[in-house]
């Protein structure tokens, strides 16, 4: 599964059949994510949705952990999302986006949380869906998140993240230049 060529967006048909018993035998350990949810039909999305499986992938070989969360009524589509015990091991260590990293002048990061989620084809959470995701289990309890910024905090330098400490979600603010090795960011995709 890691041998993937980033030009080229598609899976071999050993890879598509390996991520689809991932996310068969994920689906299956947690129902409580997605009661009522049949993975038949979310099978079905998979199979039709190449370019959607590879960032599926991508999101598993970053360690993303990704699972059903949600079912869109008005689109059909299943929604997924990291669902990581802590934010991507492969997706820590990044600013916030390019604005940031273009900023730093020195000990830039690879990359930037929005310019990985972009090439992986995967929107980075909002604070509404993180706090959705909260409600799902315990997550970032030793690491946080990069959450998608308003743009009214974004235009003055800003950045937010999230994280659950005490038994509470927190949300809070950073410069988006910085960035920290517990510090990554979460996805989500339609399909």
């Amino acid at each position: 599964m890691n041998n993937i060529n980033s030009n080229i967006k598609e899976l071999s048909p050993e890879q598509r059949e390996e991520i689809i018993r991932t996310l068969k035998a994920r689906f299956e350990k947690n129902i409580i994510r997605h009661a009522g949810l049949e993975w038949a039909k979310v099978q079905a999305k998979l199979e039709a949705s190449p370019e959607k499986l590879w960032s599926l992938n991508e999101m598993e070989r970053t360690g993303g952990e990704p699972d059903v969360v949600g079912h869109d009524d008005e689109t059909g589509e299943y929604i997924f999302y990291d669902c990581s015990p802590e934010t991507p091991q492969g997706r820590r260590n990044v600013c916030y986006d390019r604005k940031a990293l273009d900023a730093r002048k020195e000990f830039k990061p690879r990359t930037s949380a929005m310019d990985m989620a972009a090439e992986m084809g995967i929107e980075i959470l909002t604070e509404e869906q993180y706090r959705e995701l909260q409600k799902l289990g315990k997550f970032d309890t030793k690491s946080s998140s990069w959450l998608m910024t308003p743009p009214e905090i974004r235009k003055l330098g800003g950045a937010i993240f999230g994280d659950r400490r005490y038994d509470h979600v927190f949300i809070y603010h950073n410069g988006a230049d910085s960035y920290y090795g517990g510090r990554g960011f979460r996805g989500s995709l339609k399909v």
